[in-house]
């Protein structure tokens, strides 16, 4: 058995900001428990880790900084896992840590391309609480956190609970600054329209951009279907880690004991400074035809162009 002193001071050491473990056989893990035994034979527990990023860079209306910001706060978080595991195996246990982000199984792609859920161990292991945004919210950090899990074949001495009351203060800036109106008051979340736009640089955008050079008959039919702009940073986001068209409820979020401070003192301030300026930015938002997103876009946010695609989710219908 580890003892779960020594362990938190393992992940603390390596870099983690927070960390808790939490059993495999913990009921909320359940949709999890055959994919960690497929990943780590023999898995017995889990280990949550928190990584803290800096908000003011995540707020960034540059994505560039908002976006450097996440990866770097990601290979932190996977280097600290991997320390983590190599400590564990060193002490005689079998430890596995699967990737904060990307890479992920893409063989399995358009279907679940994570080894493990980390949000929901996260949340088992009473590290914090899934908010309106589908973000987990750490009590102290807040949303301005990237998660890490390792995968142990051992039990653990003590092992964290599910906190019990919920950090997210039921502001809804996420829902006034989601730019194509993924998250809605009522707690729905529309997970295509986030997908379509914010990860249009990824897996299916890209498969979108690519189906767009393909059907273009010549580089001046391409250049009148995609931007000079839109083209080099799909450059960008092939030549370095893929970037983020969005990430705006993140930014926006006040809760956590850290974060809470200067929304409650000056409200009117915290919006000027930090949402409007994301509300006001001009940028192309991605949406598919006659969806909600393209409608709520058009209506709330005029200023921002709308650019139609398929979000390479469907394939395209051959020529006759």
């Amino acid at each position: 058995m580890i003892d779960a002193v020594w362990l938190r001071e393992l992940c603390l050491a390596a870099g983690a900001d927070d960390a808790a473990a939490v059993s495999l056989d913990h009921a909320d893990l359940a949709g999890e428990r055959e994919h960690a035994l497929a990943a780590l034979p023999g898995t017995r527990s889990l280990v949550a880790m928190v990584f803290r990023m800096n908000r003011d860079n995540c707020r960034s209306p540059a994505r560039s900084v908002a976006n450097q910001e996440f990866h770097q706060t990601d290979e932190q978080a996977n280097h600290a896992a991997r320390g983590v595991t190599q400590a564990l195996q060193d002490a005689g246990y079998r430890a596995l840590n699967p990737s904060v982000a990307f890479p992920q199984e893409m063989d399995r792609y358009p279907g679940r391309i994570w080894v493990v859920a980390h949000k929901t161990v996260a949340v088992a292991a009473g590290l914090g609480v899934m908010g309106l945004h589908r973000n987990v919210i750490h009590p102290k950090f807040g949303s301005f956190v990237l998660l890490a899990t390792v995968l142990v074949d051992a039990e653990v001495s003590h092992y964290g609970q599910a906190l019990d009351y919920n950090p997210c203060i039921d502001c809804k800036l996420c829902v006034a600054a989601c730019p194509v109106g993924a998250i809605r008051k009522t707690g729905e979340f529309d997970g295509l329209a986030c997908a379509t736009h914010n990860y249009r640089e990824f897996m299916s955008g890209f498969t979108d951009w690519v189906q767009t050079v393909a059907d273009s008959e010549d580089a001046a039919d391409y250049r009148s279907r995609v931007t000079d702009s839109e083209s080099a940073s799909m450059w960008q986001s092939l030549a370095s880690p893929p970037g983020y068209k969005s990430g705006y409820c993140l930014a926006v979020c006040p809760a956590g004991e850290d974060v809470l401070g200067p929304y409650l003192d000056d409200r009117k301030t915290f919006m000027d400074t930090v949402l409007r300026p994301l509300q006001e930015k001009k940028e192309t938002l991605y949406v598919l035809p006659g969806s909600p997103a393209q409608e709520y876009a058009q209506r709330r946010f005029p200023h921002k162009p709308t650019k139609e695609v398929s979000g390479g989710w469907q394939p395209p219908a051959k020529k006759p």
